[in-house]
């Protein structure tokens, strides 16, 4: 525990500091306002991933009007195409302008080190209904090392509440392992991770991949965008095509419409989410989504009859064995880009299914012992976001961060680590927008941090995190995911009711049962 044995830095203390200024960090920073927060961002902007590990292609992958805050709407939020990565940045700029967010907000401050200066007794379990008591103790509980502008000397602050918000993607890559002598030093091309790729102008990104046998190593939303730009980058008879590397198969849509019929209807209503298992139903809601269950998968058969009609997945042998509620239920569903089967077509686009792959001095060399030359492999295989956090976080927290077997962090609300005391953690849960997401746990935990409401105790936590982890891993084999897809009205009408508001928050009936649930709806607060 790291506590009285370290020598005293000089400190700067403020009431509660806020890691990352991405997303959901402006969005804590903003909830939390009258509290005067510091935001730390180790970058020289607010926009998070939005801004540095974006593509030059990359898009958002809903609605403007699904992916705004509740209390500034975009200025064209009916324009039906999706905002370019820069449009996003623009708008969270103009977000943190208008609320004088960016006042709080230190820039090229990297977090390098926390350490708990509060009581070591506060980690157990048990205690009293409110958990830790007091949010804001009157005294710091958190001391954090930052190093500014990279400097050597880091200036360290102290803080009673800290709220983490550097998410789940960027900074630290996920690298696969290989074999011994059958990894990229072998292998006489050039390597690189997504990451690496996100940081290359737009015509840096061609001159690697013009006239180069390029793999693309995944099969996300990432992977697809790689391809695309590949693809575009290689036109002409001097073109090479460029191969994805699929391990495994994901659903992927065109757009938000099903034979003609918007998708809201099938996962963001109430009356849709009804045959949805959720935590805590009870027994009559239960028997109610067993016999409701033929026409879930039903809904989910439906979608997927679209797909196969909209998209060549047959032909591409691009077909997922499971059902498409499963990839909506893990949060790994994706658009496609409208180009992409378009270039597959004309030959720019190749794909080989490989459960496991490694190098070989021409390129990459497969478990049914094919090989493929290559020039670039490209690793779209996502971010170590734990690795990421125990980086900064002390012992014996860091070794809370994820609960055995399914991985994922357990967080209250998606918010409050029941162990880990005097921070929260925003931005770490899924759903089909995150930007709403991540603001309603902030308006929730900027309630919490006024006292307006006491936590259950820590038991009680645990046991409404496992609820909902039972039920991911029942509904989804890609359950080691913090997702709340098919039950997030429900888990919004729980923060509702903590915060003392009405979980309702349509005008009738008819609109609370078949209009889709977004941001909006909680901006007029009961």
């Amino acid at each position: 525990m790291a506590e009285n044995h370290y020598e005293n830095p000089p400190l700067t203390i403020s009431k509660i500091g806020i890691i990352g200024a991405g997303v959901s960090g402006i969005a804590a920073a903003k909830q939390l306002y009258h509290h005067n927060p510091v935001v730390f961002e180790a970058s020289d902007s607010i926009g998070g991933v939005w801004r540095t590990c974006a593509y030059n292609s990359t898009k958002l992958q809903s609605a403007r009007k699904d992916y705004e805050f509740s209390d500034f709407p975009w200025p064209n939020r009916d324009d039906p195409s999706f905002p370019t990565h820069v449009e996003v940045v623009d708008y969270l700029e103009s977000y943190a302008k208008h609320f004088d967010v960016l006042k709080f907000v230190k820039f090229n401050s990297k977090v390098m080190e926390l350490r708990f200066v509060g009581q070591q007794g506060t980690t157990q379990l048990g205690g009293n209904g409110g958990a830790y008591g007091s949010p804001l103790p009157g005294h710091p509980v958190w001391q954090i090392a930052v190093q500014t502008n990279g400097s050597q000397n880091l200036q360290w602050y102290a803080f009673e509440f800290v709220v983490v918000c550097i998410g789940k993607y960027g900074d630290i890559p996920k690298i696969p392992s290989f074999p011994h002598n059958k990894g990229p030093e072998i292998f006489q091309g050039e390597v690189l991770h997504s990451i690496d790729y996100c940081k290359l102008d737009k015509d840096a990104a061609s001159q690697l991949l013009k006239g180069k046998k390029v793999a693309v190593i995944g099969y996300k939303k990432s992977a697809i965008d790689l391809a695309v730009e590949c693809a575009e980058a290689n036109q002409g008879p001097e073109g090479q095509p460029c191969t994805m590397v699929v391990r495994t198969l994901h659903w992927t849509v065109p757009h938000y419409s099903v034979w003609g019929l918007p998708f809201f209807l099938f996962y963001s209503t109430r009356a849709s989410q009804l045959l949805h298992e959720k935590p805590n139903q009870s027994f009559l809601r239960t028997m109610l989504c067993y016999l409701l269950s033929p026409l879930r998968r039903g809904v989910s058969k439906f979608i997927e009859s679209y797909l196969l009609w909209k998209l060549p997945l047959l032909k591409y042998s691009l077909k997922p064995d499971h059902p498409f509620e499963e990839d909506y239920a893990s949060c790994q569903m994706a658009i496609m880009p409208e180009n992409f089967f378009t270039e597959a077509d004309k030959g720019n686009i190749f794909f080989k299914r490989s459960s496991n792959w490694w190098f070989w001095k021409e390129g990459i060399e497969f478990d049914d012992n094919t090989k493929m030359k290559a020039d670039v492999v490209i690793l779209a295989t996502g971010y170590d976001g734990k690795k990421k956090l125990k980086t900064i976080l002390p012992d014996p927290f860091r070794s809370l961060i994820e609960c055995h077997p399914s991985g994922i962090m357990p967080l209250y609300r998606g918010t409050i680590h029941p162990l880990i005391p005097n921070m929260a953690f925003v931005g770490y849960i899924e759903s089909v927008a995150n930007l709403h997401t991540s603001e309603l746990r902030s308006m929730w935990l900027a309630r919490y941090v006024d006292e307006k409401f006491k936590l259950p105790s820590a038991e009680n936590m645990l046991e409404q995190i496992y609820k909902e982890m039972e039920v991911s891993r029942r509904i989804t084999r890609f359950y080691k995911r913090h997702c709340i897809s098919t039950f997030s009205i429900n888990h919004g009408d729980e923060i509702c009711e903590e915060m003392g508001w009405n979980s309702w928050r349509k005008r009738n009936w008819f609109a609370e049962a078949f209009s889709p649930y977004g941001s909006q709806d909680y901006r007029l607060k009961n």
